[in-house]
């Protein structure tokens, strides 16, 4: 069977990242026959502008940005940008004719969205995280169908999905790889501890592992800390001094990042769904730091889908500093029988196969 699919949303590699997932189990189950035949639909100031044409599909840009949550002028620019894009949506389907519109969420998915309501084109939504977003919200209503990825993301005619990770994430699921990854980073038997915190970085993680590690009294460690584009620029930083028992390997951004976190033997980062997942694929025990001020606190939902299962410790943004976090990651690094079990228990949350899952829901309704 072969129709055209389209997949709208992005904004961020949360959204683009599962979107590009699906997009390639699509064609590998056969629901379309080409890559040209999953059309991507994002906006103009999403990251998706670099990573869907580096995944080989092709890519539709709509104008505008998001509509704010409080009262300002700029929402009245906003609007008429939404009117835009939703035109511009309404050719494109009307163009392209999909059996199918995929929702990721975020601001592209609902002009896209809205325009295959009012064309008939079934939707089904894939949302990432634990508690959905407004876009994702606003189009499960008219959804024949929602991919979640657990059971209280209360979105309706919900279906338990998982969030779809990456193929590179999907062959190292539970462990697979674990000595080539580790070879990879040249590492002997020391505790290896990752930290990133995004592509900018994560400015409060970042300063309290500097304060750590030159104060480390622990046991020796290697510690790969992705500083971000922000930090590692930004002179004030001083990321050259660490303690004797500390190996620290400081970079600006990691290219391959599902082959360091195959090799962890503990992660410290935020708790985007897309990290959670990965996360939980690979079986890797972790300190989630939930990024404060994200709508609806999702964050925090997200850590909580492992930390309710004990395969990680979740620690407010407002707690970390260096001398806490010096004695969590102490503890944590010191116990390798308690980071055997997190990692177990991370493992038992992992769906390696849900971008297959959401793949074979698009099926059924583009047959339906």
């Amino acid at each position: 069977m072969s129709h055209g699919v389209v997949v709208a949303g992005g904004g961020t590699a949360g959204h683009v990242l599962p979107g590009v997932a699906i997009a390639r189990a699509l064609v590998d189950r056969g629901v379309v026959e080409t890559p040209e035949e999953v059309h991507m639909v994002g906006s103009r100031r999403g990251i998706e502008r670099s990573l869907v044409p580096a995944a080989g599909f092709p890519l539709v840009l709509l104008p505008g940005r998001g509509i704010q949550r409080r009262l300002t002028p700029a929402n009245v620019g906003a609007v008429l940008g939404l009117l835009a894009a939703f035109l511009r949506a309404v050719l494109l389907l009307l163009r392209r004719r999909p059996r199918v519109v995929v929702a990721l969420g975020g601001y592209a998915s609902v002009p896209c969205g809205l325009a295959a309501v009012l064309l008939r084109i079934p939707i089904v939504v894939a949302e990432q995280n634990a508690v959905p977003g407004a876009a994702n919200r606003l189009l499960g209503r008219f959804a024949r169908a929602c991919a979640v990825p657990a059971a209280t993301t209360g979105l309706p005619r919900a279906v338990v999905t998982g969030n779809p990770v990456r193929a590179e994430v999907a062959r190292l699921a539970d462990g697979a790889g674990r000595d080539a990854a580790r070879v990879a980073h040249g590492l002997d038997d020391r505790p290896f501890l990752v930290v990133f915190g995004g592509s900018l970085g994560a400015r409060r993680i970042n300063r309290a592992v500097l304060e750590a590690v030159r104060d480390w009294e622990g046991e020796e460690i290697v510690v790969h800390h992705v500083l971000g584009r922000r930090d590692w620029a930004d002179p004030s930083v001083e990321r050259h001094t660490a303690a004797h028992a500390v190996e620290y390997r400081p970079v600006e951004y990691e290219d391959d990042l599902p082959t360091a976190l195959a090799a962890a033997d503990l992660v410290l980062c935020r708790s985007g769904a897309t990290s959670v997942a990965e996360l939980g694929v690979i079986g890797v025990p972790a300190v989630l730091v939930p990024l404060p001020g994200a709508p609806d606190d999702h964050q925090t939902a997200n850590a909580r889908l492992l930390s309710d299962v004990g395969a990680v410790r979740l620690l407010p943004d407002a707690e970390v500093d260096g001398r806490r976090l010096r004695l969590l990651l102490a503890e944590l690094l010191g116990d390798a029988p308690r980071r055997s079990r997190m990692a177990d228990a991370a493992a038992a949350t992992g769906r390696p196969d849900a971008a297959d899952r959401v793949a074979e829901l698009v099926e059924a309704h583009a047959r339906g």
